[in-house]
C-alpha cells in the first residue's frame, strides 16, 4: 500500500499512478481512504484533474518514502548475506554527460553487478540537487554545481574547455588554439542555458572576440554532428568529444585557462542518510572514473 501512495503522489492523478504500477485504480483509491479513515485525516485533496498533498499528506508521503529507502536497504543487506548483490541505484545526471561518460559505467555496473538495477535520469542542474536533496535521487553527477551544505562531494574534476572541428578544418592542425584563432570561422555555440554555454558566453564576451553564430543550441550531440557537416568551429569540453577524437572523427582543440576556465563536474550525496550497499559500489566506482578524468 505504501507505493501506491508515494506513486499516486508523483504521478498527480490515481489513473496516471494505476497505470504505472498496472493496478486498478479502484483499489488505489480504496487504500487511501482506509488510510485517511485510519488517521483521522485527509491526505489529498482531491481536485479536478489532480491529487494534491495536504499538509498532513506531505508528512506521511515523507515518513512512506523513508520507510521504502529504508526496506531497499534491507532487502540489499539480505542478498548481501545470501551472497550475491542486488538493490537499486538512482543516479541524477545531465544530457552531455550521460551520453559520453555514463554508457562505459553502465557497461561495468552490469558485468560485475548484474543483479543491481540501476536508473539514471537526465535533469537540469537545479532540479539534479533537489531530486538528491529530496531523496529521489542517491546520486547526483553534474556540471557547475554551487555549494550547499546539505550536499556532500565525492569526487570532483576539471575539465579542459576546447574547439572542436573536423578533421579537415584549417584549425585542425593545431594542437591548441585562442578564441581570436576562432574569430573568422561559423561557430555552433552551446546556449546559456546549459553550464557550458554560459562559460563559454562570458569568455568571448571578455575576449571581445567576433562570433559568427550560425547554430545556437542545447544540444550537445547536435553540436558535434554540425560541425561534421562544413568548416564550424564549436565548443566543447575534452569528455564531451572524448569518444570522437578516438575514432579520429573530430579534433578537440584546448583553449587556454587564462581565456577560458575549466568545467568543473562533481559526484555528489545528500549529507543526512547514507548510501546502502549497491549505491556504495556504484559511488566508488564513479569517484574513480571521475578523478580519472582531470588531466
Amino acid at each position: 500500500m505504501l507505493n501506491y501512495l508515494d506513486e499516486v503522489a508523483r504521478a498527480g492523478t490515481i489513473r496516471r499512478a494505476a497505470e504505472r504500477l498496472g493496478i486498478a485504480a479502484s483499489s488505489i483509491n480504496r487504500q487511501i481512504i482506509a488510510l485517511e479513515d485510519a488517521l483521522g485525516t485527509p491526505l489529498f485533496e482531491r481536485l479536478p484533474r489532480q491529487m494534491r498533498l495536504t499538509a498532513a499528506g506531505e508528512l506521511v508521503i515523507a515518513h512512506i518514502r523513508q520507510t521504502l529507502r529504508g526496506y531497499d536497504i534491507v532487502q540489499t543487506q539480505l542478498a548481501d548475506l545470501q551472497g550475491r548483490r542486488s538493490g537499486l541505484v538512482r543516479l541524477a545526471t545531465m544530457g552531455g554527460i550521460a551520453t559520453s561518460l555514463l554508457p562505459a559505467v553502465v557497461t561495468w555496473m552490469r558485468e560485475r553487478h548484474p543483479l543491481v538495477k540501476l536508473t539514471i535520469q537526465v535533469l537540469p542542474r537545479d532540479a539534479i540537487i533537489a531530486a538528491v536533496l529530496s531523496g529521489d535521487a542517491d546520486l547526483g553527477l553534474a556540471y557547475q554545481l554551487p555549494p550547499d551544505p546539505k550536499l556532500r562531494t565525492l569526487a570532483r574534476a576539471g575539465l579542459r574547455l576546447g574547439a572542436v572541428v573536423a578533421p579537415g578544418h584549417p584549425l585542425a592542425s593545431k594542437r591548441g588554439v585562442s578564441l581570436g584563432d576562432c574569430a573568422g570561422y561559423p561557430m555552433i555555440i552551446p546556449d546559456r542555458s546549459v553550464t557550458l554555454g554560459a562559460l563559454m558566453a562570458q569568455a568571448l564576451e571578455r575576449s571581445a572576440v567576433a562570433v559568427d553564430t550560425v547554430i545556437e543550441t542545447n544540444a550537445i550531440e547536435l553540436l558535434k554532428a554540425a560541425v561534421l557537416t562544413g568548416n564550424a568551429v564549436s565548443f566543447l569540453n575534452e569528455m564531451d568529444v572524448q569518444r570522437e577524437v578516438r575514432a579520429g572523427t573530430l579534433e578537440f582543440l584546448p583553449l587556454p585557462e587564462g581565456q577560458v576556465p575549466r568545467q568543473e563536474l562533481r559526484l555528489i550525496q545528500r549529507v543526512r542518510g547514507g548510501l546502502d550497499a549497491a549505491q556504495s559500489v556504484l559511488a566508488e566506482h564513479l569517484r574513480e572514473v571521475v578523478q580519472g578524468l582531470e588531466s
